[in-house]
């Protein structure tokens, strides 16, 4: 299964920091140069225009993906988990 590594997310940074710690594993995170750092990853969330329907204005970010040290095995073990915590209603 092939996961995308980046892409955009309609969701507020508070929002997406409360939920990752569920969808990692890691209960303490860190940042690190803008980075929220575990063993073997990195995720990097930055801010992107606003999605706006009529009056309705909601908050974007770019989500990357890094990997650095984990076996093909244990990244897809990682996305599935992170995918399960974030994808929302629909699919």
């Amino acid at each position: 299964m092939k996961f995308p590594l980046a892409y955009e997310a309609t969701t507020t940074r508070a929002d997406f920091l409360r939920v990752l710690p569920l969808a990692t594993g890691e209960v303490e995170l860190r940042e690190i140069d803008g980075r929220f750092c575990g063993p073997g990853w990195a995720i990097r969330l930055m801010p992107i225009a606003p999605l706006e329907i009529g009056m309705v204005r909601l908050e974007r970010h770019r989500v990357e993906i890094e990997f650095d040290g984990l076996a093909g095995a244990d990244q897809e073990r990682f996305m599935q988990r992170f995918s399960l915590h974030y994808q929302r209603g629909g699919g």
